[in-house]
């Protein structure tokens, strides 16, 4: 029970955001790192990582956690875990000359998953089995709905 309701904190944090572009468009689209070039001469993140996915996403994951019981504290710190971690895969991917929103297998999921089951495992108490199970789901499930998602319309890219 409890590597799924980590698994729906997951897709709520990264889900969010995606839902929060199809539904509010341009609106609040705001890069973090504000167009900011790097030493390399690339983006620092790219136009893809905004305010208002980072805000969405928190504020989701904050509801859900608080919604099963496990705080709400304890969602938004998960959360913004979470978006940290995909704030470092974009980082990554940037110093290593990738456009915005290109596949990175591995380093797409692991960051962004590994951080906050890290967080949980210390806040919660659960050990290294759920943090490895909890992020493989995760892996497999935005594997798996990614490209459903991008059928319907909803995602731009199918992974």
């Amino acid at each position: 029970m409890l590597i799924l309701q980590l698994l729906v904190l997951l897709l709520a944090t990264h889900g969010s955001p995606v839902l929060g572009r199809v539904l509010l468009g341009h609106r609040g689209g705001k890069p973090v790192d504000g167009g900011r070039i790097w030493r390399d001469g690339e983006r620092l993140l790219g136009d893809s990582k905004t305010w208002r996915g980072l805000i969405i996403g928190v504020a989701a994951t904050t509801l859900c956690s608080a919604s099963m019981g496990m705080g709400a504290l304890f969602g938004a710190l998960f959360g913004a875990l979470g978006l940290m971690g995909d704030l470092i895969s974009s980082f990554i991917k940037r110093r290593n000359h990738m456009r915005p929103s290109s596949r990175a297998t591995g380093l797409d999921q692991l960051p962004e998953a590994f951080l906050p089951a890290l967080f949980g495992a210390f806040w919660i108490g659960y050990g290294w089995v759920v943090v490895v199970v909890t992020v493989v789901a995760f892996m497999i499930a935005n594997m798996v709905l990614s490209p459903m998602l991008y059928r319907i319309g909803i995602r731009r890219r199918p992974y």
